[in-house]
């Protein structure tokens, strides 16, 4: 790698800020927003203001293009003895091995920073589980040491787990941008409304002024996604500078040129580690830019028939706040459902980003008052979710929705891995009652808010890292993102693959993976069960799910050791009874036979009882699977009365 010249983190990124080639509008009309409209939130949620809030605020950037610096900044002089001897270690907790759960602990001395705490959803053999959480472990004990917990936007799974954890580390200081703040404060709310006083924050309004955590320098940047105030974070340490970018796309114009130049964070301080999102890395398409994606809606939009019912991700916001100006634009009226959606939308109106006359968003009980070809609706479920209001549409279960003939049904979302299946499901079932429908496949209506293998090129060229750690994917892309630096000339040894827990560390004499690794185990959330799951109680749920159980209840007379009466057979998931009297007659007679057999008038309870229950689930289990081919969980009860 080619030596660069040491310089502080302010000064490069005021000499060489936010170069665009083109000035992207809502990122600039974003960049600095009033206090009003930070503790505007507060109102709408009705939740007190922390007294430990802090805003953070700052001049705002040229919108003509960079400012120079006008006064040259030293270096920062920090290499004392002791913190020429101190490490600096990167410990991700999730996000290594799976997309989701994402969250980073970097450690220098005493001083710990955390970015970002997000969740994962289930897989398909982890029935009844709501979301998977990191395991902070590591942290018990450290809670002292803990200086601020970052988070670099407001989707899921960057925020999603902030409620408990926050709570668990005994509610550190937060640092987020606006809007990410806001959204936080309202899912800690839902998860326990009391404890939203106990949060201790510093809103980020000035990307570019530095915030101190002990050793920690810390300069912020704005990275484009497909959520308002994203951001990327420059951590600089007296060993090294992290540059993790978060969430990313490269915008670009309709000539796909992007817009935005990161060379400027080639100027930090070094050496430099440059930590980058792999989720597109195999995605070699090339992107389909804003400018394309709005003019195929807005073509849609208006000359649609009848009513258009768009389908997104909740947390899209930006795409559905310019859905609301387009649709505002022709003189419609939109109609916004699901939860979590309904809430997106109205704290991002009370902080200004999305801005609509008071007419224009109506309830979805009101559509029928107006003409259909005068009416948006946006809806959560695109990926297929059986309760997600997409899905209840479709089905003809939601309480006011029907879809009609005339209908556009839009996809403007993308398909997440695993869920290919759901997705295609529901589209057969919207073609059957609407020919009139658009997804991706057919018409660019969706921007990625993941940058793909040009863009991955494109930042590493631009950035020059001398370590290069990908991040937030799934191992095989974080693989590719390995092959991929090593094809534009990056050395092995300056590339680092880590893995869930894995350790790295940083000290004068370069950085490397360690056999260090700290405990990384999925924490489950089961409605109001918060902890790890064992492998035989998800294979328990996946046996009943797949093949049903079987309940075998056997009342037996206390003093003649007999049976009262046929043993009861409850069959859930396995065979229908009334169908199956063959096999439930042959069960009880088989049940009354390993009784008579096991002599229960002298087995008065204990370990001897439970020894015929396993009798009596073992051979009828042996007797099931050779009848049917099927193995149900059965449980047998024997009552003494």
């Amino acid at each position: 790698m080619v030596e660069w010249q040491t310089r502080s983190v302010q000064d490069a990124m005021i000499a060489r800020s936010w170069e665009f080639n083109s000035p992207p509008g809502h990122i600039r009309n974003i960049f600095v927003l009033i206090n009003k409209k930070t503790e505007a939130i507060q109102h709408i949620l009705m939740i007190p203001t922390p007294k430990n809030t802090k805003t953070y605020h700052g001049r705002r950037p040229s919108q003509h293009g960079h400012e120079r610096a006008t006064k040259q900044i030293a270096p920062t002089q920090e290499k004392t003895e002791q913190s020429s001897e101190l490490k600096l270690r990167i410990i991700p907790l999730g996000g290594m091995e799976e997309v989701g759960r994402n969250m980073t602990i970097f450690e220098y001395g005493d001083d710990i920073l955390i970015l970002d705490m997000g969740i994962q959803f289930p897989e398909d053999d982890m029935p009844g589980i709501n979301y998977i959480i990191p395991n902070v472990e590591y942290l018990k004990g450290k809670k002292d040491k803990i200086k601020a917990v970052i988070f670099s936007h407001a989707h899921l799974d960057h925020i999603g787990a902030a409620p408990i954890i926050l709570e668990q580390l005994g509610f550190p200081t937060i640092v987020a941008r606006p809007l990410t703040l806001a959204f936080l404060k309202r899912r800690q709310y839902d998860y326990k409304p009391n404890t939203v006083k106990n949060l201790k924050t510093i809103t980020v309004e000035n990307l570019r002024n530095p915030l101190t955590f002990g050793k920690f320098r810390l300069t912020f940047f704005p990275v484009e996604h497909s959520v308002m105030d994203a951001m990327g974070v420059v951590m600089e340490t007296p060993t090294a500078t992290v540059i993790h970018l978060g969430d990313w796309t490269l915008e670009k114009n309709e000539h796909n040129k992007a817009l935005v130049d990161y060379s400027f964070l080639s100027k930090v301080k070094r050496p430099t580690i440059l930590m980058s999102e792999a989720l597109g890395i195999t995605d070699i398409r090339p992107s389909t830019t804003a400018p394309v994606m709005k003019r195929n809606l807005t073509n849609i939009l208006s000359h649609s028939p009848g009513r258009v019912i768009i389908g997104t991700f909740a947390s899209q916001i930006e795409r559905v706040g310019w859905i609301i100006g387009a649709a505002e634009k022709l003189g419609k009226k939109v109609a916004i459902d699901g939860y979590s959606m309904k809430t997106n939308v109205e704290i991002s109106k009370t902080l200004g980003y999305i801005k609509a006359r008071k007419d224009t968003l109506i309830n979805v009980g009101e559509i029928d008052k107006h003409p259909d070809n005068k009416i948006v609706i946006i809806v959560t479920g695109s990926q297929g979710e059986s309760n997600a209001v997409f899905s209840r549409v479709v089905a003809g279960t939601h309480h006011s929705l029907r879809i009609k003939k005339n209908d556009t049904v839009i996809f403007s979302s993308s398909i997440i891995p695993g869920n290919e299946h759901m997705i295609q499901k529901l589209k057969d079932r919207i073609y059957r009652q609407s020919e009139n429908v658009i997804h991706n496949e057919i018409m660019d209506i969706h921007v990625s808010g993941h940058a793909n293998r040009e863009d991955n090129i494109q930042m590493l060229k631009q950035v020059k890292p001398d370590y290069y750690i990908p991040t937030y994917a799934w191992h095989y892309m974080l693989v590719e993102a390995v092959k991929l630096a090593r094809e534009i000339g990056f050395k092995d040894k300056n590339i680092l693959l880590l893995d869930d827990g894995q350790v790295a560390e940083f000290d004068a004499n370069g950085g490397c993976v360690t056999n260090k690794r700290v405990p990384c185990d999925q924490i489950f959330v089961d409605g109001i069960y918060i902890g790890n799951a064992s492998s035989v109680m998800l294979s328990d749920r996946q046996i009943m799910a797949e093949e049903g159980i079987m309940i075998i209840v056997a009342l037996i007379d206390k003093r003649s050791g007999k049976l009262i009466q046929d043993p009861d057979i409850i069959s859930r998931g396995f065979v229908y009874m009334k169908e199956s009297k063959e096999l439930t007659g042959e069960i009880r007679r088989r049940v009354r036979q390993i009784l008579e057999k096991q002599g229960t008038k002298h087995h008065q309870g204990g370990e001897q009882e439970n020894g015929v229950k396993n009798i009596v689930r073992d051979e009828i289990g042996e007797f099931l699977y050779f009848k049917t081919q099927r193995r149900p969980t059965i449980i047998a009860i024997i009552n003494r009365i």
